[in-house]
């Protein structure tokens, strides 16, 4: 389980699905056991008797919950689920069944780096990287194209991780709009795509967030 500060106030932590009864027993035992349980756009609000609140927000392509028992279900159910990594002239595309990954390529084109060079070198150089940036960005559309959306009709979700730019290029093209129509918010930090971050952002797709705030100091 993995915790991070969240903007406004509180932390999130992420939760494997098969552990977020036992997170929630946590959460009772520490705040007490939740007077209310909201149905929310993103997931379940639970409001603890001492004013701490957790919310849980549903992962892709699970369907939404009434309560804490279907939630947990729900997140913990096998579903496909597409991947789409991209960051600079890498991309890896894979398709995962329940916590597995069935469906696998990684594929990495040379993207020159930044020049400290002047005048008409750096111009030359800049032309370069962005014309091997494009093509990297070509072959991610090509291997999108071509493991995935063959896929897209068993798909729950595309969940898409790296480059939020580099990927919005990618989703943007024509022909894979049945897969940007799949797109889930979840946006994965990962490195640089290689088979291994292809195989951990099984994980981090299918995983719960949940947003947690303490109760307010008494006395200030």
């Amino acid at each position: 389980m993995s915790s991070r500060p969240a903007a406004g106030g509180g932390r999130w932590v992420e939760v494997d699905p098969a552990r977020v009864a036992r997170w929630v027993e946590g959460f009772a035992e520490r705040h007490g056991p939740p007077t209310t349980t909201t149905i929310e756009a993103y997931g379940l609000l639970l409001a603890a008797p001492d004013g701490a609140t957790a919310e849980l927000h549903t992962p892709p392509g699970a369907p939404a919950a009434a309560d804490v028992p279907g939630f947990v279900a729900a997140a913990a159910a096998p579903r496909r689920l597409g991947l789409l990594l991209a960051r600079k002239g890498a991309v890896a595309v894979g398709v995962a069944a329940g916590e597995e990954l069935v469906v696998s390529k990684v594929d990495t084109r040379y993207v020159q780096g930044r020049t400290a060079a002047g005048g008409w070198s750096q111009q030359r150089f800049a032309r370069r990287r962005d014309n091997q940036a494009k093509a990297a960005l070509a072959d991610a559309v090509e291997l999108a194209g071509r493991l995935l959306l063959p896929a897209a009709a068993t798909l729950s979700a595309l969940v898409c991780g790296g480059d939020r730019r580099a990927v919005d290029i990618v989703l943007s093209e024509r022909r894979l709009a049945p897969l940007a129509a799949l797109r889930a918010e979840r946006l994965l930090d990962v490195p640089e795509p290689r088979h291994a971050v292809l195989v951990g952002a099984v994980a981090a797709a299918r995983a719960v967030h949940i947003l947690i705030r303490d109760p307010e100091p008494v006395g200030g």
